[in-house]
């Protein structure tokens, strides 16, 4: 069953916790989402509170001064782990944050309005915190429990969109099982598809683990630096075309999702071959975004029917980034969407929607917004 919408008492600021780092290899890129969406939401508006969760799994109260979750090539940012935990509970009806430390009293912070879970890749982007938050019927700013997941697996994504009817690269999944039992079919399945190919951890994201693999010899180291990330991986064909990217943002109430003018990112010539983690966050100058993309204004709209499209079929909510490839032939070929792009006011997805006319902050403010009116439950 789902529960009413209810609103903050009167004269009082909702109060949104903050929540980034976790436990994946993305835990840096968290953490300076973190500090993007912290130095633009209006705390005229919003009582913010920053929570972090260290690489161990612990909740804790964080800093709210950004310039401690910054990122640079020399350096990444880290929650660091304290004697003191926090928690999420339900007392009195309320969503309360309690700190519990050894030999002391817990102390409770006060309630909670709104979740914004800026966290990217597993234990925090795949289900698994909304999940927690669905349990304790707290609201929280996103995609739900089965989007999260299906988002987060390359496999399954895929597998959604085709029956979605959305066209898909040639792709090959490959298991943990399948690798150790049987590598060679594994190199032969691959062989099919034809080089180069991606290599890519299944469940992770901000290209970490992806190699670009342009003949048979690099298959196993690729597939080895893959596995550090996530036991099971996507293979996928290398595909001609431009990459075409579109910002998704949940309608108001029974609203359709509305879209941003698509963008086009172009890699500078030099020491990346494709659009990979440097390109994202360390190299300034590395990628530039073009928004709208230069393109004929059928393909425009045809790129945000899609990516709306893909977004209703995985069941997302709030905000999702969907990536195509535009082909020389005209075609359509849809790579992945992403429930949690990043966020940073750098990252693709603020900066579409900026250049479609929403700014970074009003963007944040329309997500608590989405968020703090959506009913709890099913739904």
């Amino acid at each position: 069953m789902a529960t009413e919408v209810t609103t903050p008492a009167a004269g009082r600021r909702p109060r949104v916790a903050i929540l980034f780092g976790g436990r994946s290899s993305e835990h840096a890129v968290s953490c300076v989402t973190a500090a993007g969406v912290m130095g633009a939401i209006d705390t005229t508006k919003y009582e913010v509170v920053p929570i972090g969760i260290a690489k161990s799994g612990q909740w804790v109260l964080a800093s709210g001064d950004t310039s401690q979750w910054s990122l640079s090539s020399a350096a990444l940012p880290e929650v660091a782990a304290s004697d003191k935990t926090v928690t999420l509970a339900e007392i009195g009806g309320a969503h309360q944050l309690v700190v519990t430390e050894p030999n002391a009293v817990p102390q409770e912070l006060g309630s909670v309005d709104v979740v914004f879970p800026l966290l990217h890749g597993p234990w925090g982007e795949d289900g698994t915190v909304q999940g927690l938050l669905e349990l304790s019927d707290t609201r929280y700013v996103g995609a739900g429990v089965l989007a999260s997941a299906v988002g987060m697996d390359k496999h399954f994504m895929k597998v959604v969109f085709e029956a979605a009817g959305l066209m898909v690269g040639p792709y090959v999944a490959v298991t943990d099982r399948e690798w150790l039992t049987d590598a060679e079919a594994v190199r032969k399945r691959v062989d099919k598809l034809g080089y180069p190919v991606f290599v890519k951890p299944a469940r992770a994201g901000s290209s970490m683990g992806i190699s670009k693999v342009d003949s048979l010899e690099g298959l196993d180291a690729a597939i080895e630096e893959a596995r550090r990330h996530d036991l099971k991986l996507v293979i996928e064909a290398g595909i001609v075309g431009r990459e075409i990217e579109c910002a998704v943002l949940q309608g108001r109430g029974t609203d359709a999702p509305r879209t941003s003018m698509p963008g086009e990112i172009a890699v500078a010539a030099g020491e990346h071959q494709f659009y990979d983690f440097a390109a994202k966050y360390v190299d300034d100058g590395a990628a530039a975004l073009s928004c709208p993309a230069d393109m004929p204004e059928e393909a425009i709209a045809r790129v945000r029917e899609l990516a709306a499209v893909a977004f209703d079929a995985v069941g997302a909510e709030g905000l999702s980034r969907v990536d195509f490839f535009y082909t020389p032939s005209g075609e359509l070929i849809i790579n992945e969407i992403n429930t949690m792009p990043g966020f940073t006011p750098k990252s693709m997805y603020p900066q579409m929607w900026a250049a479609s006319g929403l700014a970074y902050g009003d963007l944040i403010d329309e997500l608590i917004q989405l968020a703090l009116t959506r009913k709890t439950g099913l739904r």
